[in-house]
């Protein structure tokens, strides 16, 4: 994970945030998002518990808890992956090919799947608002003036009851 910027959450091994680009070519790019990534015990034989902290419309990512829906990470895991998989791999996947037919956020799935063209400049929309180095900064709740959306800190393991 040299490649990535990584801040401990309470100097825990265990939890952490990681700061994640939007794909080139995708209206994902020149998002800045802060992932927060809480390994189980059992990691890596166990998957890791993953959320964004800012705001992205994405069918398959839970507009308010950040939680993402994604296979491979919440039921097809395997000990051979690791978080450059999440990061290089799993992510950049999920945004340049989103499932409308399995979403967590149902108005980007309605919305890509009816209007696309209104669908990209909303989640461009969304990448200028929200996914600016500066919100991916004050998503850690620190920064609460006003910012309603920098709420997300305590991501819930998406792993769980799906």
């Amino acid at each position: 994970m040299s490649d990535y910027e990584v801040s401990l959450v309470n100097d825990n091994m265990q939890e952490f945030h990681v700061r994640f680009y939007g794909p080139a070519e995708t209206p994902f790019a020149g998002g800045v998002w802060k992932i927060h990534v809480e390994l189980p015990d059992q990691y890596p034989f166990k998957s890791p518990s993953i959320g964004f902290m800012n705001k992205i419309f994405h069918p398959n990512i839970d507009e308010l808890s950040g939680s993402v829906c994604l296979d491979v990470i919440n039921q097809t895991w395997s000990p051979m992956f690791d978080m450059i998989n999440i990061f290089e791999v799993f992510l950049p996947q999920l945004l340049r090919y989103p499932n409308p037919n399995d979403p967590l956020n149902g108005e980007a799935a309605a919305l890509l799947m009816r209007h696309p063209k209104e669908y990209e400049a909303k989640v461009k929309e969304y990448v200028q608002r929200f996914a600016t180095k500066e919100a991916a900064d004050a998503a850690d709740g620190q920064d609460d003036d006003d910012d309603e959306d920098a709420v997300m800190s305590d991501v819930g393991s998406i792993s769980d009851g799906e």
